[in-house]
């Protein structure tokens, strides 16, 4: 198939990177040269539907590896990197459509163009992917033997289409795994969240007051580094648990009402919309800095923003200046879009290690026991867990204890 990508000359530096991050997931490279000698997914063809990074791209390599042929398109319009797109099109002859920047209608546009090659297996981040079949491809879900799924947003989306009866295929929620959500939401969106405003702002976080909207794991992690740089953090939340243990990690817990007021920096992580609104915007401070964490761009009211704002202009790459009638300032960081793939590249590939062998594996396990499988949200087995975290800990020099036989003999009796 001919691919739609913005420059095909950014080959060699896609290759270049790609072969950086490789070298820092060492445990999706194990489960590469295994699948390059079994063959796991001949004659499948799958469509993935997922940032185009260079971690994103080493995982559609090993899943080729296995015998598979993959197309792909991206899951946000300002997260693909142009230069991987068109290594994988010119290295590895996968056919991708993605180019940063796109508008909606190309989105839109190349969605279709995976689901219109009629993939047997879907990988996709956000549930756009899955939805998109079930609205507009129905006459191909029987052709699709199951998918599966990166995000918390993603998952939340196809649990709403179980309780209604609408999912037609098993889908694995990948974003469930231990590897994943502990590793890859916290301490993945920990660091990359604050390091995309960081390139894009050049502030200084201590002593800032920084308001987290949102404690769920990739809330815990932003919560956190905001405040290893020095961060007062106050954190939002709608659940009591969730507030009861930010308030014993050491947080000051508020309602935005009067959080709003307080921040310097505001950083939305819920999955959620209408987590900062108009109300918000009014009494916050001059200066304040608006960032989201969260897959979709609906965190933000972007549209109460615009209409409060009397002049709206560009300072830096991915720092727009919304001027009020008060003369104060509200600063928004890469469009209200997911921060860390806008202004920054993502997690780390050591992170993403974890993250992305849980889909590979996850393309396995479908492939061999979709036919077990009912329609609806299924998890990984807990020995593939334990399997990815072995790996990791091996490739890190490190090892665990063993339960010797008189252990399990008492862990096992109730007496």
């Amino acid at each position: 198939m001919e691919s739609d990508i913005r420059d095909s000359n950014l080959a060699e530096s896609g290759a270049a990177r790609m072969e950086w991050d490789a070298r820092q997931m060492p445990v999706l490279q194990a489960i590469k040269d295994r699948f390059a000698q079994e063959r796991p997914f001949r004659n499948l063809r799958v469509g993935v539907c997922l940032h185009i990074s260079t971690k994103t791209a080493n995982l559609v390599t090993a899943i080729k590896s296995g015998g598979a042929e993959p197309i792909v398109c991206a899951s946000n319009p300002l997260s693909t990197q142009d230069d991987v797109a068109a290594s994988l099109v010119a290295h590895h002859g996968i056919p991708v459509f993605a180019k940063r920047g796109e508008d909606p209608g190309t989105v839109s546009r190349h969605l279709h163009t995976v689901l219109n090659a009629q993939p047997d297996i879907l990988l996709d981040d956000g549930a756009d992917l899955v939805t998109t079949a079930h609205k507009d491809h129905r006459r191909h879900l029987d052709r699709i033997i199951g998918g599966t799924e990166e995000t918390t947003t993603g998952v939340n989306r196809l649990r709403s289409m179980v309780r209604n009866g609408d999912l037609a295929f098993p889908v694995i929620a990948v974003n469930d795994s231990k590897t994943k959500h502990l590793f890859d939401n916290r301490f993945g969106t920990g660091q990359s969240a604050l390091d995309g405003i960081l390139r894009a702002t050049n502030t200084l976080i201590a002593g800032k007051t920084v308001v987290v909207c949102g404690y769920g794991w990739c809330g815990r992690g932003v919560a956190s580094r905001a405040r290893g740089l020095g961060g007062q953090v106050i954190v939002t939340e709608v659940d009591p648990v969730a507030a009861l243990e930010a308030v014993m990690e050491g947080f000051r817990v508020l309602p935005m009402a009067e959080a709003a007021a307080l921040g310097d920096l505001f950083i939305t992580v819920t999955g959620n919309r209408g987590i900062i609104r108009r109300d918000h915007l009014e009494v916050m401070k001059d200066g304040a800095m608006l960032a989201n964490a969260g897959h979709f761009d609906v965190e933000i009211d972007l549209q109460a923003l615009d209409s409060l704002a009397v002049e709206r202009r560009s300072l830096r790459p991915y720092v727009e200046e919304y001027t009020l009638a008060n003369d104060r300032s509200l600063y928004l960081i890469g469009e209200g879009r997911l921060v860390n793939l806008v202004a920054g590249e993502g997690h780390p590939a050591a992170v993403m290690d974890l993250s992305f062998a849980n889909q590979a594996l996850a393309v396995e396990h479908l492939a061999a026991r979709h036919g077990e499988m009912t329609p609806g949200v299924h998890i990984l087995p807990d020995e593939i867990d334990r399997e990815i975290a072995s790996l990791k800990l091996a490739s890190m020099g490190l090892a665990v204890d063993e339960l010797t036989p008189e252990q399990r003999a008492y862990l096992d009796s109730w007496r």
